[in-house]
């Protein structure tokens, strides 16, 4: 199996900082994507980075705020969220893509999960 683990979630305040942290616990040629679930809402890819780290996807709402890093010697992918929004709020996982390396817009198959981790934007 494939076990990954979120952390570096918490509250902050509109236009505060967070670094999310996805750790796996072996190496795996996967993509790697964060995605949240907020209550109420349907849950969003958030941003998708290709396992060389060459290719990185963003959903819209973040573009700009957010940034997706690798560091492939110690299996861990960041996500660096700048200039939090209260409807940043929500759930975030990582999730490693098991049909390979490449971020998909069809076929992904997001196979393998973490437990999540609460990030909560409010003043």
């Amino acid at each position: 199996q494939l076990q990954l683990v979120e952390s570096g979630g918490g509250l902050v305040q509109p236009g505060g900082s967070l670094r999310l942290s996805c750790a796996a616990s072996r190496f795996a040629v996967y993509a790697i994507a964060w995605v949240r679930h907020a209550p109420g809402k349907a849950r969003e890819e958030v941003s998708c980075i290709s396992h060389s780290g060459s290719s990185t996807t963003y959903t819209d709402s973040v573009k700009g705020r957010f940034t997706i890093s690798r560091y492939n010697t110690k299996n861990t992918v960041y996500l660096q969220m700048n200039s939090l929004k209260p409807e940043d709020t929500g759930v975030y996982y990582c999730a490693a893509d098991r049909a390979g390396p490449s971020c998909r817009a069809t076929g992904a198959d997001y196979y393998y999960w973490g437990q999540g981790t609460q990030v909560t934007v409010s003043s």
